[in-house]
């Protein structure tokens, strides 16, 4: 299946957003991975079924923030979602939270899930624009 390549092909019909940490492992993917749950956690996307769109022309952009970026493993993040085409970039963002007492550093992801569809797919409209 051909994906649309630029953004005027196609629309984006949800966003959704979220966190998570991993508190003693240091581990930037496993923060991110928790995160990406926790936004889809925050979804039920009945628009695939209501208006009759294949999920699989879905493409799926997930923007993770780490301290660390080059740290998360995209790949195993991508994996987290159940639908679509997933594209996941891990950017500068979330927060790293350092236990002096301890020696640890608690780190949190932030995540940004967007889906997108192509146009043919979203030829309808929930309102007039004005």
């Amino acid at each position: 299946m051909t994906r649309p390549t630029n953004s005027s092909e196609e629309k984006r019909v949800i966003l959704e957003t979220g966190s998570g940490n991993d508190l003693y492992g240091e581990d930037y993917t496993k923060a991110a991975c928790r995160a990406v749950q926790d936004a889809l956690h925050h979804s039920s996307i009945i628009i695939f079924r209501s208006l009759d769109i294949d999920h699989k022309t879905m493409r799926v952009q997930v923007t993770i923030g780490v301290q660390e970026p080059d740290k998360v493993d995209t790949t195993l993040v991508a994996a987290e979602l159940p639908r679509g085409y997933a594209e996941v970039t891990a950017v500068f963002g979330g927060l790293n939270v350092h236990d002096p007492e301890l020696g640890t550093t608690h780190v949190v992801a932030t995540a940004a899930v967007e889906a997108y569809v192509p146009i043919d797919a979203a030829a309808w409209r929930l309102c007039n624009a004005v």
